[in-house]
């Protein structure tokens, strides 16, 4: 094994793959998925000039999937595509929109993106397209930057309108008597990245889609969905739930595919009885910059906003060191500014920017050019997203090769997946789950409905059942009912006042006060994630650069930083508690029900730059959050361990192992669910484990994990029978302790669950 950090002449991909192989060592799996040919169908039934058009652009014949998707479209069938990356979706809803088009040229469509940049590449490609045909078809986006003219041209004589679910939400639906010509005509609607609507913002685009249906009704028209998705479980489901309809699959990917080699590498243990491996965001960054120094074009993702900064940090002081551009080494993320995104996206695609370091931002289908290669820092949390990141590499790479790696932090997720690698590339992708019942999040949208039209008294919201929403709302002054219907009657403007990427519509908005007299906005922060992140004396980095908290205003949601020299981050945590209110679901010692959720930040650590010392701590003086949202539990046996102590020590080791496992059985982040072990519940008098959904009113997650029942605890007791710690350790039950009996009663517990009748 080379001792130096890049070798002496630089390599090309493949060669770049075997360095690593003999480089790395302790590589858990290096799977190579081989090139695959296109399978070609027959034009099916459009006109000649759009076949004309497409055989300019070289597209000769469609793949398998391309034509049955345009057949099922001429039908009026909705359906979801589920191909891999790269495999032309596009093509499955532009060929159908512009045949109508053709056809009949009052036809209209609207293009559903879940980002501004993915409509903007949209349009690009659909531009050209047009020209080629020499036809007057009128595209066009409509977002926030879109100027005021433009939106009335848009209005009147768009026949493509390219946008979002926000714009959608607060500008085109509240004001369709502006868009009555496109509702009139609508015969098209497609949504992109259909697997992105899930949780929150997929239980607030269903209810989206019941409000266009609503408005599409009144002005009688009935729009064909047409609907595209990275492989998931269950995407005729998912399309179904959020459009209120069936839903047919076309899986069959009649595409060709570039040679991909696929390297799960587990970082070596540095101290075999704690467990302790050698450091994951480290070796994602030697890896990265052995590529960036190699010529390869390469994107690290990451799942946290902290450690992309710190990660495009260590990239670019090591190119400082080696003489390459810095600038050349870029960052993405949420929080950025718009223009900022832009800037970085027109630099990936130039080629002026050779590496991007990103959370899953850059996961969609955004045109970034041609990448080698991907790293991925840790699990991303779901089968699907892992693809959809590695896919991002090798899109343009017809007849040549693609690789990625993924580094597997110490969490236990990761090193399950790298124990049992069989499952990652063996297994069918999560469920994407979203629930539009949600109350916290149907009221908003009832209302915002009422605003657009008048609810009827027995008319549904799709799934939802509204007239006790709409008496609730009639009492208080925002509806008036008359005539066995409700009308809005307020000043206010509902859609704007709803935020559709959480429960609630609050953001932090984080001002750069290193100039007193010119503060600027650098960024914003959900108020979820806020707590543990910008709290006061907090380490925030913004493009690489290290600003610190100087002000956290609650009641303004704003967040004064200033430019710092520090050598450190801050890591926050916070301490949860859970009260019952009501079972909803029982069997035998499981349950699932409503709770109350209160979460307060507590302490945060310092920890150096580069060499991830902890050099002090301090104290989060913040209040406590508190919101209704449901939960699963497991009441456990009252003594499944002699003594108090070791049973608080088992429960505490086992809520560490279901906080990482549970993802795998859910399309959800960490983050998304709390993980808490009461040592004696005051509502059950016994031992109990919750696992809440960490969003108000829930968005299913606690009820999946019921129905999955005892599935859960079987993958944990494999996931600490198959760890090589001898105490436990980050990668089973949690920070390890000098006891070898603590492993030994958290599988002791996990055994007593299993043996248990459910």
């Amino acid at each position: 094994m080379r001792n130096s950090f890049f070798p002496r002449e630089a390599m090309d991909l493949m060669d770049f793959v075997k360095w690593l192989d003999g480089l790395l060592g302790d590589v858990a799996a290096h799977k190579i998925i081989p090139a695959a040919d296109a399978a070609y169908s027959d034009w099916p039934d459009i006109c000649p000039d759009l076949i004309k058009a497409l055989e300019r652009r070289g597209i000769g014949r469609l793949y398998t999937h391309q034509a049955r998707a345009v057949t099922l479209a001429a039908r009026g069938r909705d359906f979801v595509i589920v191909t891999p990356t790269a495999s032309g979706k596009t093509m499955c809803y532009n060929i159908p929109v512009l045949d109508s088009i053709m056809k009949s040229p009052s036809s209209r469509a609207i293009y559903l993106f879940p980002t501004k940049a993915l409509s903007q590449d949209q349009l690009s490609e659909l531009h050209a397209l047009v020209e080629d045909m020499r036809l007057d078809v009128r595209t066009f986006t409509y977002d926030g930057d879109t100027s005021g003219d433009a939106r009335a041209k848009v209005r009147d004589a768009g026949h493509i309108v390219i946008t979002n679910p926000d714009m959608l939400h607060t500008g085109i639906l509240p004001h369709h008597t502006k868009w009555k010509n496109l509702f009139e005509n609508l015969r098209y609607v497609v949504i992109d990245e259909l697997h992105t609507y899930k949780g929150i913002f997929g239980s607030h685009f269903a209810l989206i889609m019941q409000r266009l249906l609503r408005i599409c009704e009144f002005y009688g028209s009935r729009p064909t969905f047409i609907c595209c998705s990275a492989t998931i479980s269950n995407p005729a489901e998912l399309a179904s739930s959020l459009t209120g309809r069936e839903a047919e699959s076309v899986t069959e990917n009649g595409a060709p595919n570039c040679e991909r080699h696929v390297i799960f590498y587990n970082p070596p243990i540095v101290n075999r009885q704690l467990g302790i491996r050698r450091s994951s965001l480290l070796e994602a960054v030697r890896i990265a910059g052995e590529a960036v120094a190699n010529g390869i074009r390469t994107i690290v993702f990451s799942r946290s906003r902290v450690n992309v900064e710190l990660i495009l940090k260590y990239l670019q002081d090591g190119a400082k060191k080696r003489g390459l551009p810095p600038g050349r080494i870029a960052g993405y993320r949420a929080g950025y500014l718009p223009s900022e995104r832009r800037c970085i996206e027109r630099g990936l695609r130039s080629g002026e920017i050779r590496c991007v370091v990103s959370t899953n931002a850059l996961e969609l289908g955004v045109d970034i050019g041609s990448l080698e290669l991907a790293v991925l820092h840790g699990y991303p949390g779901s089968v699907a997203s892992t693809w959809q990141q590695i896919g991002r590499a090798g899109r343009r790479a017809s007849g040549s090769a693609a690789a990625a790696v993924m580094v597997a932090s110490s969490l236990q997720i990761d090193q399950f997946l790298s124990a049992n690698p069989s499952y990652f590339f063996g297994a069918s992708p999560e469920r994407a789950r979203v629930n539009p019942t949600n109350p916290y999040i149907q009221i908003g949208h009832i209302k915002c409905s009422s605003f657009e039209i008048p609810f009827h008294e027995d008319e549904k919201l799709g799934p939802c059942d509204t007239r006790e929403a709409l008496d609730y709302l009639a009492r208080h002054g925002v509806l008036h009912p008359a005539d066995g219907r409700y009308y809005w009657q307020e000043d206010s403007y509902p859609a704007a006042s709803l935020s559709l990427r959480s429960a609630t519509s609050e953001n932090f908005v984080i001002h750069d006060i290193t100039d007193p007299a010119n503060p600027t906005v650098i960024g914003q922060m959900d108020r979820r994630t806020a707590p543990t992140l910008i709290f006061p004396q907090a380490v925030y980095f913004h493009l690489g650069e290290p600003y610190q908290v100087q002000e956290l205003d609650h009641e303004e949601m704003r967040c004064c930083v200033k430019k710092a020299d520090v050598d450190y981050y801050t890591d926050g945590d916070a301490a949860a508690r859970i009260e019952v209110l009501d079972e909803l679901r029982r069997r035998s010692d499981m349950g699932w029900g409503e709770v109350l959720l209160a979460v307060r930040p507590t302490v945060y650590k310092k920890i150096k730059l580069l060499t991830h010392e902890n050099v002090g701590y301090g104290y989060i003086h913040l209040p406590e959050e508190q919101m209704h949202t449901t939960a699963f539990w497991i009441n456990l046996p009252a003594r499944e361990a002699p003594g108090g102590a070791e049973r608080g020590t088992s429960l505490s080791g086992l809520a560490n192992v279901v906080r990482s496992i549970a993802p795998l059985f859910l399309m959800c982040d960490r983050g998304d669910i709390i993980v808490k072990g009461h040592e004696r519940d005051p509502h059950f008098r016994a031992p109990t484990l919750f696992v809440a959904d960490n969003v108000p009113g829930g968005i299913g997650l606690a009820e999946a994990l019921f129905d999955v029942g005892r599935g859960l605890f079987r993958a944990c007791l494999d996931a600490v029978s198959n760890c090589k710690c001898a105490y436990g350790c980050p990668a089973c039950i949690g920070a390890a302790v000098e006891d070898a009996g603590e492993k030994r009663r958290v599988a002791e517990l996990l055994e007593t669950i299993l043996g248990s009748e459910d």
